[in-house]
């Protein structure tokens, strides 16, 4: 009986068992439901390869980045050098350019109503004061929709309040749309200022209207010195942009002032990036070996260094003499007031006139002018401010030399020579203003 028993509640086991597994198997599958609605597609992004293709490709950037390999922008050398120099730097370095031009910047001089002197706020900030001339300096849009479209609109061209008349003047290029106005942003002179007085700009009229007054005498209290002149009392040096629009100069009367059809018509880049040829051209920006600019304009078709000399050769050659004897008239005692320099390392004028001045002054300074007998016979003259830092010997040997005095007249005159000659065309800039002011300039002279 109890192996009966057995039997069946294993019996039962196995059924209840079997009924289990069957309970737990999934059944079959129930129909399919509705398809929901699709989503709306993405927008296609851009082929960056080809995008960036636009540009960067050999007829455009790459040629451009080999081109401004051979530009003076390019050298980088006046960036570092002025880097952190607050009042350089709007012309030297890129963050200092964009800066100025972003707040734009017054170049109007500031009087502080306690002190009465005055000051220059055409500065950058300590913090924007760095930065090699790039691509980015100029153009300020590249890289916003990585197109070709980014090469305009240029960081400025805008007319120019000039730095040196403390913006009393403006310079305006208004051909092509104003783009010169971007060269002349930093092609201009630096102002002189009146560093014995009152720190205001110098005034211009003062020389041309009482041309005998003396401007500077060792032996007048420091009250009547405008300034002391040392080697380095000068224009700068970006004086194209001032002589091209005809203005900058102390104006001597005499013959009218006019500008030649450059100042009204034509755009630097005209010359200065037409067609490449050789080592001149494009972002180069050397026109003096390139005549394509001139020729395709249709104003002097087939110019050349040789041929149309009524354009170059004779123009040039006019201006070349003038400066020689303005400088031939600036001497005081035998003694030349204008420097020589034959070094084209250092002479950046070097072979402009045959006596190789570099606008410098004539005057003794024993870092950047200790041998100015070696280069000029005629001697030089003493300087006015001895620094500190000068040997017993180098203060001893200035006492020999003698004394610099200047008139009004002599003043505007070395003002007007180095704005000619720094212009560095010799006169294709703006020829007509150019033979008119240094003409003028050399009648002012006894």
């Amino acid at each position: 009986m109890k192996k009966n028993l057995f039997v069946i509640g294993i019996g039962f086991l196995f059924i209840g068992a079997s009924i289990f597994s069957a309970c737990t198997k999934e059944g079959p599958m129930g129909p399919a439901g509705t398809n929901g609605t699709n989503g709306t597609n993405g927008t296609n992004g851009v082929d960056g390869s080809a995008k960036c293709a636009e540009c960067h490709n050999p007829t455009t950037v790459d040629l451009v980045s080999m081109q401004y390999e051979f530009s003076k922008h390019g050298y980088g050398e006046a960036a570092f050098s002025e880097s952190g120099t607050v009042g350089c730097v709007p012309c030297h370095a890129s963050e200092g350019f964009i800066y100025v031009c972003k707040n734009n910047v017054s170049t109007a001089f500031v009087e502080n109503t306690t002190t009465h002197k005055w000051t220059n706020p055409y500065a950058t900030v300590a913090t924007a004061s760095i930065g090699e001339i790039t691509c980015v300096t100029c153009h300020s849009s590249l890289h916003t929709t990585y197109g070709k479209a980014d090469l305009s609109p240029l960081t400025t061209v805008a007319p120019v309040a000039m730095t040196f008349f403390g913006g009393a003047k403006t310079i305006n290029l208004t051909a092509d749309g104003g783009i010169g106005n971007l060269c002349v942003k930093c092609h201009q002179p630096r102002p002189f200022t009146n560093s014995n007085t009152n720190g205001n700009v110098l005034n211009y009229d003062s020389l041309k209207n009482f041309p005998t007054v003396k401007f500077y005498d060792a032996a007048q209290a420091n009250g009547l010195n405008k300034i002391k002149p040392g080697y380095r009392t000068h224009t700068h040096y970006g004086t194209a942009g001032a002589v091209y629009a005809g203005m900058g100069g102390v104006e001597f009367t005499g013959a009218a002032y006019t500008n030649s059809w450059h100042t009204a018509n034509a755009s630097c880049q005209d010359c200065h990036m037409a067609t490449q040829t050789g080592r001149a051209g494009g972002h180069t920006f050397v026109a003096k070996t390139n005549f394509a600019g001139c020729q395709a304009t249709g104003c002097h078709p087939g110019l050349s260094a040789t041929s149309d000399p009524t354009h170059w050769a004779t123009p040039r050659a006019d201006i070349k003499a003038k400066l020689e004897a303005l400088a031939t008239k600036l001497t005081i005692g035998g003694v030349e007031i204008l420097n020589r320099n034959p070094d084209a390392t250092t002479n950046l004028w070097a072979g402009i006139t045959t006596k190789n001045y570099d606008g410098y002054l004539n005057i003794y300074d024993p870092i950047n002018n200790p041998t100015g007998v070696d280069t000029n016979p005629s001697g030089m003259f003493q300087s006015p401010s001895p620094s500190s830092s000068w040997t017993a010997a180098q203060t001893a040997y200035n006492l020999t030399l003698p004394k610099i005095t200047l008139t009004n007249a002599q003043m505007g005159a070395i003002i007007n020579f180095q704005l000619c000659l720094r212009d560095y065309s010799l006169g294709i800039h703006n020829y007509k203003y150019t033979s008119v002011l240094l003409a003028n300039t050399i009648a002012a002279l006894p």
